[in-house]
């Protein structure tokens, strides 16, 4: 099976594909379009030599590869999607072989995290119509990653179901200090994740915003709305 996971910045997409590849089954792949994004919109992101420098940078060179067999000679292919980077011209005549899973997380949290790394985001930045308009084309299992915060072998145990796997205990840990797959930008963005064991606790209440990033949120929220409405419920 190949498991084209969608998600925005700030949620806990990284921490999924660290669970999956926990999985003797299943191999994994952090952002296959990152690389091709960041060439074709020219954004100055933080170590941008550094991912062009390791990762194919053409789209069409990536969309084969996600349409190729599932590398290592694993029965699975975990592959993590940031939605904003699949532009409208890059291929995706591969995404009709895979799984989808959709994680979403309320743009409140998304905006008071992301806001904190990146200066004046807008809201293609935070993807949520992005990630909306793919779920409409593929479909596929939508989940809160506030639910698996709160209690990640129940909502796991539930994707895993949703999407036809059999769950496997040993997706609740890893060890500290990052995994092989990470990608070139890990040293910016994954520290906290790297001194992790496991997945955060339940979040807290909802931040409270003001100004352009309460705005923002609320700008996004719609299409938060659509995509939590077919989520995997938690109880």
């Amino acid at each position: 099976m190949k498991i084209a996971a969608w998600s925005g910045p700030r949620n806990i997409s990284t921490a999924m594909m660290y669970a999956f590849a926990r999985r003797t089954d299943c191999a994994v792949w952090d952002e296959p379009f990152y690389a091709p994004y960041l060439v074709a919109t020219g954004r100055p992101d933080p170590l941008r030599e550094e991912i062009l420098a390791r990762h194919e940078s053409d789209p069409e060179a990536v969309g084969s590869i996600c349409a190729g067999p599932v590398p290592e000679g694993k029965t699975h292919w975990y592959m993590k999607h940031i939605a904003l980077h699949l532009l409208d011209n890059f291929p995706t005549g591969w995404l009709a072989d895979c799984t989808h899973i959709h994680l979403i997380r309320h743009p409140a949290r998304v905006v008071a995290s992301y806001g904190g790394r990146r200066q004046g985001i807008t809201a293609h930045d935070i993807g949520f119509q992005q990630q909306l308009d793919i779920q409409k084309k593929t479909g596929g299992h939508v989940i809160d990653g506030s639910d698996i915060r709160a209690n990640p072998r129940n909502m796991l145990e539930r994707l895993c179901t949703s999407i036809g796997l059999p769950f496997d205990a040993a997706m609740l840990s890893w060890s500290a200090g990052g995994h092989p797959a990470d990608g070139a930008w890990a040293p910016h963005w994954y520290k906290a994740l790297h001194a992790s064991t496991g997945f955060a606790g339940p979040e807290g209440p909802l931040p409270q915003l003001t100004g352009p990033d309460a705005a923002l949120a609320e700008e996004a929220l719609p299409y938060y709305r659509a995509l939590e409405a077919k989520k995997i419920p938690a109880d």
